[in-house]
């Protein structure tokens, strides 16, 4: 089993979730509410290898009013209550830890409005990101947040997680796009937060509040997002260096040229090899790479900028670099991007991957800092991800349990010595339960205390997704 360990947590009394099930069904109807032993096997885990917890219902609203009815349903009988999507979060954050109902929002999955005249998108919470990046597309129109999991993760997941990916570095994260929810509070109640104009400061910024909540306030069951006009004209290329702290010099010197691509991908040597005969041919010999690409209005202005900072990569220990000449390149290349998280397995069956973002400037020394330490405890050290803007899947790959206390000890090394740079120790997977039990090397007792009693604000009781967060209070 993976890390973190699984713990024991309080599970509902079995009478207690029969009336849980009896009731629900009333609100639903019997094929939303399931308890076989297959779907509760389903929803009892995600992509954090953070451990097995089966929840005893899961149900499958289908409107608001739905979300609403399950969420005072479960407060009236003092049910724990978890919401979930695609389960593709790296963090646990939609693991029901102490049983009860898991709260499906997959059927809520219709792309409600796209309006090319007020650059907005109106959809529900099950909408696949993929599927809502290609709709407005079509329109020549573009949704840039692109979590490397959107041909299966979800809207909802997104606005829970605020999700980021690749193109953060130019165009932000989900929060720069949301601009209004349709929120259900953990008592049922709807609120209707923000707005569907692209400017608006009216009252406190909820929105910004329940994006990257982690499901511990609430849940969108209808989410507005503003979209920019389409890029014409994206050109991508793979810069080659020998080394991995070779490439990390080279980004630094390449944010500092004055011109911003819209991602600058890190792969060192460790993720090379996993992926190295995976549908793109590496040249041979690589060490470690950076996929760069800039977007536009004007193909030669595009270009213009791919050629300045290819030189600048060359200028700062770039072997070669190497431009995709046509969308199969540029595609099997991101392709090859995307496979480097489960391609890792094939070098160590097990492997917790961590989501660290430091100052920019500190990359070559964090990188450094951490193959030394992997290299200390006798660990295999990948480090990968979005070094553009700082955050760096740094992945602990190992043999099997009987390492377990050798992963504990560099999962501690990693996030000291990222927060010891000024960095945090999750840069867009969010804590859920993998990591709360490190927030408090990051902030401080009071600060944690202050957002304790937020979420006890919202949810008296703490029936919505419990565990979540924040490590047991000193006072507890």
């Amino acid at each position: 089993m993976s890390l973190p360990a699984e713990r024991t947590f309080p599970r509902p009394d079995p009478s207690l979730v029969e009336r849980a099930h009896a009731a629900l069904v009333d609100v639903l109807s019997a094929g939303q509410v399931r308890r076989d032993d297959a779907t509760r096997e389903r929803y009892a885990r995600d992509e954090s290898d953070s451990g097995v917890y089966p929840p005893d219902l899961v149900v499958f609203p289908e409107d608001t009013a739905q979300v609403s009815a399950v969420f005072r349903t479960c407060q009236a009988l003092g049910v724990p209550f978890t919401p979930c999507g695609a389960r593709s979060g790296k963090s646990g954050g939609s693991l029901p830890l102490r049983g009860g109902v898991s709260v499906s929002l997959e059927r809520m999955n219709r792309i409600l409005s796209v309006s090319a005249e007020d650059l907005t998108a109106v959809l529900q919470p099950g909408v696949i990101t993929g599927d809502l990046m290609k709709a407005v597309e079509a329109q020549g129109l573009f949704y840039p947040p692109d979590p490397n999991s959107w041909e299966m993760c979800t809207m909802g997941g997104n606005v829970a997680e605020n999700a980021g990916g690749p193109r953060a570095l130019k165009y932000g994260v989900t929060r720069d796009y949301v601009i209004g929810l349709e929120w259900v509070l953990p008592s049922g109640e709807v609120l209707r937060v923000g707005r569907r104009t692209l400017k608006g400061v009216a009252g406190y910024d909820l929105v910004g509040l329940f994006v990257g909540s982690e499901g511990t306030l609430g849940v969108a069951t209808e989410i507005t997002v503003q979209l920019l006009p389409l890029p014409r004209h994206v050109k991508t290329a793979l810069a080659v260096f020998d080394s991995v702290h070779t490439a990390a010099r080279a980004i630094t010197a390449v944010l500092a040229a004055g011109i911003l691509p819209r991602t600058l991908e890190l792969i060192d040597d460790t993720a090379l090899r996993a992926v190295r005969n995976r549908g793109f041919a590496f040249p041979p010999g690589a060490g470690s790479a950076v996929i760069i690409e800039v977007d536009g209005h004007g193909e030669e202005g595009v270009f213009a900028e791919l050629v300045q900072l290819g030189e600048v990569c060359e200028r700062h220990g770039a072997s070669e670099v190497l431009v995709a000449q046509d969308e199969s390149q540029r595609e099997k290349l991101w392709a090859a991007r995307r496979q480097v998280s489960p391609a890792l397995r094939a070098l160590k069956p097990h492997k917790i991957s961590e989501d660290i973002a430091v100052p920019r400037s500190r990359i070559p020394e964090v990188i450094r800092a951490l193959k030394a330490m992997g290299e200390e405890l006798g660990l295999l050290v990948a480090t990968y991800g979005h070094a553009g803007d700082g955050n760096l899947h740094a992945n602990l790959l190992y043999d099997g349990p009987h390492q377990r206390a050798l992963v504990e000890r560099g999962i501690q090394r990693m996030l000291e010595i990222t927060v010891s740079v000024g960095g945090t120790i999750t840069g867009e997977h969010g804590v859920g339960h993998a990591k709360r039990e490190y927030l408090a090397l990051e902030q401080s007792e009071g600060l944690l205390e202050f957002q304790r009693n937020l979420k006890l604000f919202f949810d008296p009781q703490g029936l919505l997704n419990p565990e979540k967060i924040f490590p047991a209070s000193r006072r507890s």
